[in-house]
């Protein structure tokens, strides 16, 4: 997920430098939203993760 975030960040990057500015903030969008994705599944992965048993 973090590594489609930068993916679609690059893109972002690469569009703006070349003038297309309107597929560079969608593009930028899409990145914005898959990293608050990856945050909150992480930040979840975390808490829930510590709460199971350990297997025997």
């Amino acid at each position: 997920m973090l590594g489609w975030s930068v993916t679609f960040f690059v893109i972002a990057i690469i569009a703006g430098v070349f003038g297309f500015t309107g597929i560079a903030a969608a593009t930028a969008e899409i990145a914005k939203i898959l990293f608050f994705i990856f945050l909150v599944l992480f930040v979840l992965s975390l808490i829930f993760g510590g709460l199971r048993k350990p297997r025997v």
